[in-house]
């Protein structure tokens, strides 16, 4: 029988960085007992997005973090958009850059992530943060 069921989580940041949620979606989808579908993740921001990202090597994610700040840098002068700081249009940039919906299969009651492949927000301000991320599922 087709389900379908919505649920929203709020992720606290400390500030730019990536932070790792994949355990919450998993616990949300055993408390309902799903087995098999689509889960989708949706951030309702547009200064952090959503990633599927290595968990195991802390490396990756000090090295996507250094390689944003050089390709989008904080404070340059070719942005007019500083509203909330010389963070805050390079947050939007890096946004754009990347993605702020996912859709993950499940199967057996797990999402279909490889071994190493964690759920991430990514935060891109220097501030701290509440984010809010819609999950939709849809399956048995």
């Amino acid at each position: 029988m087709l389900r379908q069921a919505l649920h929203e989580i709020t992720l606290p940041t400390r500030g730019r960085g990536l932070y790792e949620f994949t355990g919450k979606v998993a616990a949300w989808m055993a408390q309902n007992e799903f087995t098999t579908g689509l889960v989708t993740l949706h951030l309702r921001h547009t200064s952090a997005s959503l990633l599927i990202q290595e968990n195991a090597d802390p490396d990756v994610r000090r090295d996507l973090e250094n390689f944003f700040t050089r390709l989008v840098p904080d404070g340059d002068r070719l942005f007019v958009h500083t509203i909330e700081g010389d963070d805050d249009m390079p947050a939007h940039v890096r946004t754009a850059l990347t993605a702020v919906n996912l859709s993950i299969p499940v199967n057996e009651g797990r999402m279909a992530l490889g071994t190493w492949q964690g759920i991430y927000l990514w935060e891109h301000r220097r501030s701290p943060h509440s984010r809010t991320v819609t999950i939709h599922f849809v399956g048995e």
